[in-house]
């Protein structure tokens, strides 16, 4: 491990925009082969894409939620997204799955508690999101700096340009669904009884 590289990559995530949250996640002892990555590279641009395309919750539909077609929509994808489970459930059991974990992550690297790290310098990430967990974004880390609160850094390594771009994409795709919920929610609670209407 480099510590000049260490700083650099934490400077660099400490700069953007992470995704906070507790989905599956599992960290593995890894040993690098070059076929291998430029597969998980392949992979992981084919995970992030379904992922985008299963995304449930889409702002931009807002202003057109009260139509009578727009109605129709959402209970059509309602349903789409029951037999998603379904399937998602058959594929990989919930005790298949490693434990929900607290991280942080974007392009750049993740927080991770400490305890789940193998003793291994090089590591693959595995990161199950509850809209698709049988689809695992599966991300190649070295280990970077123990933290403060018994959690610890790792960054990715031998992302391609495409997988990189699209992790900043998903990662802002949900920060600005998180900022768009909760300004939502404020709304509703300024609102006498909003919490209760119909």
């Amino acid at each position: 491990m480099q510590p000049m590289q260490t700083d650099e990559k934490w400077q660099a995530f400490s700069e953007r925009v992470t995704y906070q949250g507790q989905p599956h996640v599992g960290v593995e002892a890894f040993e690098p082969e070059p076929d291998m990555l430029a597969r998980l590279n392949e992979r992981n641009l084919h995970v992030l894409r379904s992922l985008a395309s299963l995304d449930e919750r889409r702002a931009d539909s807002a202003n057109d939620e009260d139509s009578p077609l727009m109605q129709e929509l959402q209970r059509m994808d309602s349903k789409i997204n029951v037999l998603l489970d379904i399937v998602d459930r058959l594929l990989l059991p919930a005790t298949l799955l490693p434990p929900r974990r607290s991280i942080s992550f974007n392009a750049v690297g993740l927080i991770v508690p400490e305890s789940a790290l193998p003793a291994a310098g090089h590591l693959l990430v595995r990161l199950h999101f509850d809209a698709c967990r049988a689809l695992p974004l599966e991300l190649p880390a070295l280990c970077g700096q123990p933290l403060n609160d018994a959690n610890a850094f790792v960054y990715f390594y031998e992302l391609s340009e495409a997988v990189e771009d699209g992790l900043e994409r998903f990662v802002f795709c949900h920060h600005r669904r998180k900022v768009a919920e909760a300004r939502l929610t404020g709304m509703a609670e300024s609102v006498p009884g909003g919490k209760h209407r119909v």
